[in-house]
């Protein structure tokens, strides 16, 4: 809702769907490496970081229910999706042996791509657009470019 009780625009419903996968992958990469279960780390996300204002700059606003259902389906589906990834990983390098930060953008988009609404090509843009934010500069947009695109043409043949 807007400050003026009227519905979202298209923008905005977008801006809070590009949040939710962001805050998706910053919270399964927290349960990992704090060892904390998804019910206190959705929790602490919706109470204390969707729209917070931290030192002075305001954190986007997520859209909760699509964050929700990415941990959600990240954990549940987990063996599933993690085998989906190392099926698009060279044979060398096994999900457990990359970096913690591309496992968690991997399981929250192997969750969307194969429990999700939105088309792979877009599911597909949205990550590679998180890993230019936590990689700036680096090759891993390319190579989550190119993992997601063989993850969602196994998940999501008939899209292809």
């Amino acid at each position: 809702m807007s400050a003026q009780g009227g519905t979202l625009s298209g923008n905005q419903r977008r801006k809070m769907k590009s949040a939710a996968r962001l805050y998706a992958v910053q919270a399964l990469f927290q349960m990992e490496a704090a060892g904390q279960d998804s019910t206190r780390v959705v929790r602490e996300f919706l109470d204390h970081r969707f729209g917070a204002v931290y030192e002075g700059e305001e954190m986007l606003e997520g859209d909760p229910d699509l964050f929700e259902k990415l941990v959600a389906d990240a954990v549940n589906n987990q063996a599933r999706v993690d085998q989906m990834t190392d099926r698009a990983l060279v044979a060398a390098w096994p999900i457990a042996r990359i970096d913690p930060t591309l496992r968690a953008l991997f399981r929250a988009a192997g969750a969307e791509l194969t429990g999700g609404e939105a088309p792979p090509k877009v599911i597909i843009t949205e990550f590679v657009e998180i890993a230019h934010a936590f990689f700036p500069g680096g090759r891993e947009p390319k190579f989550v470019n190119a993992v997601l695109d063989h993850m969602a043409r196994e998940a999501r043949p008939e899209a292809f």
